[in-house]
C-alpha cells in the first residue's frame, strides 16, 4: 500500500525536530517503519545509531518484525526499538558505575515495591491497603515528576503529604541498601544521570543519532526529559502523537507535553495525518463531533474514504443482566445472520468490575470469549512465592527473589534486619545470601535477627545440596513442607476457601515441576530443577504477553485496554452518566478526559457500533436510575438510531434482509 501525500511528507522531513499528529487508525506504525527504512537507505543513517521508542512490549515487538520486513536482516542490524524503561534499563546496566550500584542489581515489580512499603510503614499506616496503595502511587508520580524524597517533604501541604515524603525518605534507603531499583527508577536513574553527566550524555548523544518516539501523547515529566537530554541540541527525532487519544493522566501522562514541544524546539515541524484507514464515515464524524466538545492546541478531523454503512445503534436495557443479556442476543442474532466470526466482536467497558454480568450471559451461552488484562496463572502471590523459592535454590545469589521469600512466612526477619545485612552486602559487593555466611556481619547484626537470618540462609543451603546431590523431586516436596506455606495461607487468606484455592495453585506449579523433572512432560526428556526454573520464567514472560493469540473469541477489555486496537463490531456498554464519564470525574470537573476514552472506543470500531444503557443499575446495594451518558447527546443524532424510536422498514430492505438471512442459512449448511 503506497504511502499517501501526508505519511510521505512525514517520512522525508529528517532535517529537523518533526511532530507527526496522527488520529486513529491513520497508519502512524507505517509512518514510523517506513522512516526508519527512509533513515538506513536514502540519508546514510546506521540502523545502531537508530532508536524507535514505544510504550508496550507488544507493539516493539511488532514495530521490530515491521521494520525487519522493510529492511532485511543486515541493514537493520543493531537497531533498537524497545520501551522507554527497556532503554533505560540499558542505560543503567552500562553506566551502573557512575550510579553507586552493584552491576547485579535487582528489579522490584510493584508486588515487591508494596510488600516493601507494607513492612517499612508497619508503624505508620498499619497495613491499611487503601493507603499503602495511595503511598505507592503518590512515590510512583513523584519520581514521574523528577522529585527526590527531600523535594517532596519540601513541597507537602497536608499532613498526609507529609507522612508520605518520610515513608518515601524510607523507602529510598531501603532499595538502596538491597541494591534494588523499581519501575520508575528505569526512567528516573537515567534522565538524572544523562542531565548531570556530560561524559555519560555525550556517549548516548553520539549512539542514538536519531529518535522517534510512538504514543507521545502518553509521556509524563520524567520521559519528555529522557527524549529532551537524549536528542540534545542536534534536535534530530520524530514524534508521533494523538493529543485526542491521551486517556492516561492517572499514570501522570500530560498530553501538555506537545505544547512544550513547540517551546522547547521553535522550528518544530508539525504534519498531521487526517485519513482514517479503518472505520466508515460515519462512525469517523461522529468521533469528531464528540472530540470537538474537549479544547485543542492542533486542530484536526479524521475522514475516510470508506462509505457511511450501518446507522450507530443505542441499546436500552431494563437493568444490568437484562443488559448483558441483551448484548449477547444481538451478537448471536448478528452473528449468524452475516455469517462473521467470534473474534469480529468485542465487548467495550469502563470498568472491570462490569465485564462479570457479560462473562456469565457468553459462559450461559456457551460462547467463547477471552478477558483482556486478566490474572495470568504466574502473577498470582501464591505462585510468585514458590518461583522465588525455587529461583533461590537454582541461583542463591538472586537478591530480589531472597528478599520476596526470606520473611514469608514470617521467620522474624524484619526489615532492620534486611537493611543492615544489605548495607553490609553492598559494602562487600556480595549477594544477600553470600554475606549472610560471613563473619564480618556480626559486627553489624547480632541477636535473634542475626540466628533467624543464617538458621534460614542454611537451611537454603541444605535443600540446594539435597536437589543437587540427591533425589530433586523430594527435595522440592520437602520445601513447601518445611516452610508450612499451607498453614501460612490459611493465616494470611480473606477465607478458608480462597487458602484452598490458592494451594490447589501451588499444587498445580508443582505436578509441573514433578513431571519435567521426571520426564513425564511431552519430550521425555529428564531436566534438572534450573532448566525447569528457567522454563517456567520464560513461560510467565510469554504468557503475559500472550494477548496477541488468534483464537475465535469474543473479546472483552476495558476502554483502556482497547486503545491501539481495532474491530469490526464494538458495543460500547454502560453509557451512562457515572460509569462514563466516570463519577470521580465528574465530580472533579475533569470531564475532557472521559470524553478522550469515549472518543477512543468509538474510534475501535471498523463497521458497526453499538451503545448499551440501562434504566435501573444497581450500585453499592442502591438501586439507581442513572442518566444516558452526555455523550451520546453530543453524537450527531442523525447518525444514531434509540432503539425505542426504530424507523419503519420499506417492503424492499425487508426482502433484501430475508434474501441475506437465506443465503446464510445455505452458507451454514455447506460448512
Amino acid at each position: 500500500m503506497k504511502l499517501n501525500p501526508r505519511q510521505t511528507e512525514a517520512v522525508k522531513y529528517v532535517s529537523g525536530p518533526c511532530l507527526v499528529l496522527a488520529g486513529a487508525g491513520s497508519g502512524k506504525t507505517r509512518v514510523i517503519t517506513n522512516k526508519i527504512a527512509y533513515l538506513v537507505q536514502q540519508c546514510d543513517y546506521k540502523a545502531r545509531n537508530i532508536a524507535a521508542l514505544t510504550f508496550t512490549n507488544k507493539a516493539a515487538r511488532e514495530m521490530k518484525e515491521r521494520v525487519g520486513q522493510t529492511l532485511g536482516r543486515q541493514e537493520s542490524k543493531g537497531l533498537m526499538v524497545s520501551t522507554f524503561h527497556t532503554l533505560g534499563l540499558n542505560i543503567v546496566r552500562r553506566e551502573c558505575k557512575y550510579l553507586g550500584l552493584k552491576a547485579n542489581f535487582s528489579l522490584f515489580d510493584d508486588q515487591d515495591q508494596m510488600a516493601l512499603l507494607k513492612e517499612l510503614t508497619e508503624e505508620e499506616l498499619d497495613g491499611d491497603k487503601d493507603l499503602l496503595k495511595q503511598l505507592q502511587s503518590t512515590i510512583s508520580n513523584w519520581k514521574n515528576d523528577m522529585l527526590s524524597p527531600v523535594d517532596a517533604g519540601g513541597r507537602a501541604q497536608t499532613e498526609r503529604d507529609q507522612l508520605f515524603a518520610h515513608c518515601y525518605e524510607m523507602y529510598q534507603r531501603q532499595m538502596k541498601a538491597y541494591n534494588a531499583l523499581d519501575f520508575d527508577d528505569l526512567i528516573l536513574m537515567p534522565v538524572l544521570l544523562l542531565r548531570d553527566n556530560q561524559e555519560v550524555r555525550q556517549r548516548w548523544q553520539n549512539r542514538i543519532r536519531y529518535l522517534l518516539v510512538d504514543e507521545y501523547q502518553d509521556t509524563n515529566t520524567s520521559q519528555y526529559l529522557f527524549v529532551k537530554l537524549l536528542v540534545g541540541e542536534r534536535a534530530r527525532f520524530t514524534v508521533v502523537g494523538d493529543d485526542d487519544q491521551s486517556i492516561y493522566s492517572w499514570r501522570g501522562a500530560q498530553p501538555e507535553n506537545l505544547a512544550l514541544l513547540n517551546k522547547d524546539f521553535p522550528n518544530l515541524k508539525v504534519v498531521k495525518l487526517e485519513q482514517n484507514y479503518r472505520s466508515t464515515s460515519r462512525i469517523l464524524r461522529t468521533a469528531n463531533i464528540l472530540i470537538a466538545n474537549n479544547p485543542h492546541l492542533f486542530e484536526k478531523a479524521l475522514f475516510s474514504a470508506i462509505p457511511d454503512g450501518a446507522m450507530l445503534k443505542v441499546l436500552t436495557a431494563k437493568n444490568e443482566e437484562h443488559e448483558a443479556e441483551k448484548v449477547v442476543g444481538e451478537l448471536i442474532a448478528h452473528r449468524f445472520m452475516n455469517n462473521t466470526a467470534y473474534k469480529d466482536y468485542a465487548i467495550l467497558y469502563r470498568g472491570n468490575h462490569q465485564s462479570r454480568l457479560f462473562e456469565k450471559a457468553l459462559m450461559q451461552n456457551r460462547i467463547p470469549y477471552k478477558i483482556s488484562g486478566g490474572t495470568s496463572f504466574f502473577s498470582r502471590v501464591e505462585i510468585k512465592d514458590m518461583m522465588a523459592y525455587l529461583r533461590v535454590l537454582t541461583n542463591p545469589d538472586d537478591d530480589n527473589a531472597f528478599l520476596r521469600i526470606v520473611n514469608t512466612p514470617r521467620r522474624e526477619i524484619g526489615p532492620v534486619t534486611l537493611e543492615k545485612l544489605g548495607t553490609y552486602a553492598n559494602m562487600r559487593g556480595k549477594s544477600l545470601f553470600a554475606a549472610s555466611f560471613e563473619m564480618g556481619l556480626e559486627q553489624h547484626l547480632s541477636g535473634r535477627g542475626l540466628e533467624s537470618l543464617q538458621r534460614f540462609t542454611h537451611w537454603i543451603n541444605q535443600l540446594t545440596d539435597n536437589a543437587e546431590r540427591g533425589d530433586t523431586v523430594a527435595a522440592v516436596r520437602q520445601l513447601v513442607r518445611d516452610i508450612h506455606y499451607e498453614d501460612w495461607l490459611y493465616e494470611t487468606s480473606a477465607s478458608p476457601k480462597a487458602a484452598e484455592m490458592r494451594m490447589k495453585n501451588v499444587s498445580d506449579l508443582y505436578s509441573w515441576i514433578t513431571a519435567d523433572l521426571e520426564g513425564d512432560n511431552y519430550d521425555n526428556e529428564v531436566k534438572t530443577l534450573k532448566e525447569v526454573v528457567q522454563r517456567l520464567t520464560l513461560r510467565d514472560m510469554m504468557e503475559r504477553g500472550e494477548d496477541d493469540s488468534d483464537a475465535d473469541q469474543v473479546q472483552l477489555m476495558t476502554l483502556h485496554a482497547s486503545k491501539g486496537l481495532e474491530f469490526p463490531y464494538v458495543f460500547l456498554v454502560g453509557t451512562e452518566e457515572g460509569i462514563l464519564p466516570h463519577q470521580t470525574s465528574i465530580d472533579e470537573d475533569n470531564v475532557d478526559e472521559e470524553r478522550r476514552l469515549a472518543y477512543v472506543g468509538i474510534t475501535r470500531a471498523q463497521r458497526e457500533l453499538t451503545f448499551t444503557l440501562c434504566k435501573e443499575r444497581r450500585q453499592y446495594g442502591e438501586l439507581i436510575k442513572p442518566e444516558p451518558s452526555r455523550f451520546l447527546y453530543e453524537l450527531p443524532q442523525d447518525d444514531l438510531e434509540w432503539e425505542n424510536e426504530r424507523k419503519p422498514v420499506t417492503a424492499e430492505e425487508r426482502m433484501q434482509k430475508g434474501q441475506a438471512h437465506i443465503a446464510n442459512i445455505r452458507n451454514l449448511f455447506k460448512k
